[in-house]
């Protein structure tokens, strides 16, 4: 199994390079006829996030609907699917980051009371705890 790297995912979803666009919609057709896995890893969905907002300025539930598209993608397989599944389902609020829900999930399904935090905003989440 090949893992993706955040670029291509990028790449994928926001086409702003056309030959690279092509490239990875030419390899995601590949992995299908040849049914193929390609692994998404915590980490570059989490990258993915920040890229996105970042850089492309994307609000919180367009973010959420795109990670909701990759993952129908029978050719994607998420680590920790349903740590992202949670994520989804409450990212769209926006009372929240989407970065510090993954964080949050992540650390709850590792067996982690709460994540401490100084981010006042992330704190409201009950998954958070403030450090004072």
């Amino acid at each position: 199994m090949m893992a993706l790297d955040t670029n291509v995912l990028v790449r994928f979803l926001v086409r702003d390079d056309e030959r690279q666009a092509q490239a990875v919609y030419t390899r995601f057709k590949q992995a299908e006829t040849a049914r193929e896995t390609l692994f998404v890893t915590l980490g570059v969905v989490l990258e993915l996030i920040w890229v996105l907002e970042s850089a492309y300025a994307l609000p919180p539930g367009q973010i959420a609907d795109a990670l909701d598209d990759l993952r129908t993608m029978r050719i994607l397989a998420f680590e920790a699917e349903p740590v992202l599944q949670r994520v989804l389902s409450e990212g769209r609020s926006g009372t929240i980051d989407l970065a510090d829900l993954l964080l949050a999930h992540a650390a709850n399904v590792s067996d982690c009371d709460a994540v401490l935090s100084f981010d006042k905003k992330a704190c409201r989440h009950p998954l958070y705890r403030r450090l004072h």
